[in-house]
């Protein structure tokens, strides 16, 4: 045998995969797992829409009274 051969041998091949395979667990884990990024982004969402309605809310009541603090209504 060669004692200078060049290449990946069995045993790096085989490591390296086991790495891959691990590090795909962990994302997958991340990804779709109990506390997970989808939920969290959902939830993120959720909380957006209701500041939005919120604040829409708020605008339009502030909007319906003019500068004296005097009711005035608008005509839609």
């Amino acid at each position: 045998m060669k004692k200078n051969a060049k290449g990946i041998t069995l045993i790096a091949l085989v490591i390296t995969i086991i790495v891959l395979l691990i590090l795909a667990g962990v994302t997958i884990n991340t990804i779709f797992g109990n506390d997970s990024i989808l939920k969290r982004a959902s939830q993120a969402k959720n909380v957006q829409d209701k500041a939005g309605a919120y604040e829409k809310v708020v605008t339009e009541t502030m909007a319906s009274y003019d500068t004296n603090r005097k009711n005035k209504c608008r005509q839609i």
